[in-house]
């Protein structure tokens, strides 16, 4: 079972650095993808993508504050909805149309509620530090 972790890390890796030259691909989803399969996989791998600067630019804010840039919020609600209006479109049932909208109204709610951005935690962050400081 290790070995598939990293088989699907190593997959998500290049799929997630494929998606930071191709637009419609995103990259986060392919990272944290990357992340969880390492974690699970191999404690020197995990360590490793850590380290990297692959990481570093798209995934610490989130993996430390779950907090993401608005671009980065706006490049995967765009890539995911068009994935789903496209799913939606071909879809001839009404009950999977309604799941699809279902899902649709799930994500928007998990990025708007749960995820903050990477501005908001900062003045949060700066604020606490004022609040210790005083």
């Amino acid at each position: 079972m290790k070995y598939i972790y990293i088989l699907l890390g190593l997959l998500s890796l290049v799929l997630g650095i494929v998606g930071i030259f191709l637009p419609i691909l995103p990259t986060t989803p392919f990272l944290l993808l990357t992340l969880f399969f390492f974690a699970k996989g191999s404690k020197r791998l995990e360590t490793w993508f850590l380290g990297t600067s692959i990481y570093q630019k798209h995934l610490k804010s989130f993996n430390e504050r779950r907090a993401m840039t608005k671009k980065t919020k706006r490049s995967i609600l765009t890539f995911a909805t068009l994935i789903l209006l496209i799913g939606f479109y071909f879809t001839p049932s009404l009950i999977g149309r309604s799941v699809i909208v279902v899902l649709i109204i799930v994500k928007y709610w998990f990025f708007f509620f749960w995820v903050k951005t990477e501005e908001e935690t900062k003045m949060k962050d700066t604020q606490k530090d004022d609040i210790k400081n005083e």
